[in-house]
């Protein structure tokens, strides 16, 4: 995937948590509010890696382009 996909699917899913979390606790369901806390760790854990990947790319694109300058 991508760095934007996991961005995308991180915040999806890390919303989503936090709705299940909030339905869980109005309705007094311990096992939604917990399934709500996962999908939104989930969802925290993929939108920090599209921020590696980006972060990544960045990186070795800083690094091809001082290799070219120092080849020219």
């Amino acid at each position: 995937m991508g760095s934007t996909t996991d961005k995308i699917k991180g915040a999806t899913n890390e919303a989503i948590g936090k709705a299940k979390q909030g339905i869980g606790e109005a309705t007094g369901s311990e096992r939604l509010q917990g399934e709500g806390v996962i999908q939104e760790v989930k969802g925290k854990g993929q939108q920090a890696m599209g921020d590696a990947k980006d972060s990544a790319k960045e990186a070795i694109d800083r690094a091809a382009a001082a290799a070219k300058r120092a080849a020219e």
